[in-house]
């Protein structure tokens, strides 16, 4: 029987490059690839020492395909990352929302890009390092989260629609983060082995968006420039650098003492205003999500019960859905601090992913 052909997606990291390992071990025929997405033109961007944009990445990734074996792509998508993924993320801060740019990525990008090159390369199937799994029942393709829940990714793959999960292979998906370091040792690749992680956006590997913003937006300064905070009153408290300098939820940084811990409860872009409330003013139990994309099932009823995360590090809580025409209504059993416009908000039924959205209100 000829071997099944994979194009998988490498990153010049560990994790992609163990997944080429497992794939290879079990007989898959593989083609890999790496996209130049963006090029880090800050000053801080350039100094940092890895990153996944990195020209240095993209030929670490081509040096592993090759000790391994097979063959590896570098594909050149920058005015289409820009076009997409980078205007997505500006575009958001600039309305006073806060954008999750690796959810647009691997729709748009990762997955969007895999799957036409698969097809144009003959491949069958497309695999990445993502720590998830794959689920199937009753005719739906569903992902399900990674053994290792300190690694898992199923909150940033909610998009994933069911021709994506059908072709998609997740070789890490039952592994933990120290296993696949020992693979990687193992197979003799020491160095490798103890490879850290980047937790930024690939595309500001300094991790700070507001100079990003700065450089890419034209008339940046004169457009966003300092306006008023306001407490839940309306009344006004002090003058702030702009809205899109600040996001829900936080408090450090603000520039303004008011004798108490005070957070970022709601931005008005239109007014250029953002309001501070106390912890329990930051509380909520009730949001509307659109952009819904259903895995598990293809709907669902009213009063629908899920454990619901708002954001990657959240442990996420119990919660109702109610369908409401194009979204969906979603109550929490107990408040949630930082419901945040703009941010995911995916729907568990235990290990399973049953859909996801985003936060609209």
């Amino acid at each position: 029987m000829k071997k099944k052909k994979v194009l998988i997606a490498m990153s010049g990291g560990i994790d992609s490059t163990v997944a080429a390992m497992l794939l290879l071990e079990q007989g898959y025929e593989l083609v890999g690839v790496t996209y130049r997405t963006f090029d880090q033109i800050s000053r801080a961007c350039l100094e940092k020492e890895k990153g996944c944009c990195s020209v240095d990445s993209l030929f670490e990734a081509k040096r592993m395909a090759q000790e391994l074996g097979f063959p590896h792509h570098i594909l050149d998508i920058r005015e289409e990352f820009k076009s997409t993924v980078i205007a997505n993320f500006i575009g958001e801060y600039l309305r006073g929302r806060t954008p999750n740019p690796c959810v647009i990525c691997n729709s748009v990008i990762k997955w969007g890009k895999l799957m036409q090159t698969a097809d144009e390369m003959g491949c069958d199937y497309i695999a990445t390092g993502h720590y998830a799994r794959i689920g199937h029942q009753t005719e739906r393709w569903y992902l399900r989260k990674g053994v290792d829940t300190t690694k898992d990714q199923t909150y940033f793959l909610w998009t994933l629609n069911q021709e994506n999960l059908s072709r998609t292979i997740f070789p890490l998906g039952e592994l933990t983060k120290p296993q696949v370091r020992k693979i990687a040792f193992d197979h003799g690749y020491e160095k490798l082995s103890q490879k850290g992680e980047s937790q930024e956006i690939c595309f500001i590997p300094d991790n700070d968006y507001r100079s990003f913003l700065a450089e890419q937006v034209e008339n940046y300064a004169e457009k966003y420039g300092p306006g008023i905070f306001v407490n839940t009153r309306g009344e006004k408290l002090g003058e702030h650098k702009g809205f899109p300098n600040y996001t829900i939820g936080q408090r450090k940084g603000l520039g303004i003492a008011l004798g108490q811990p005070m957070f970022v409860v709601a931005i008005h872009p239109e007014s250029n205003t953002v309001v501070l409330g106390t912890k329990e003013e930051l509380q909520g139990k009730t949001c509307y999500i659109s952009r819904l994309n259903w895995m598990k099932y293809d709907q669902i009823a009213d009063g629908f019960e899920i454990t619901a995360k708002i954001r990657y590090r959240n442990e996420g809580g119990k919660a109702l859905l109610y369908p409401e025409g194009e979204r969906i209504r979603m109550v929490f059993q107990d408040p949630m601090d930082s419901i945040t416009p703009g941010q995911s908000a995916v729907f568990y039924e235990g290990d399973d992913v049953v859909g996801g959205g985003i936060i609209e209100s």
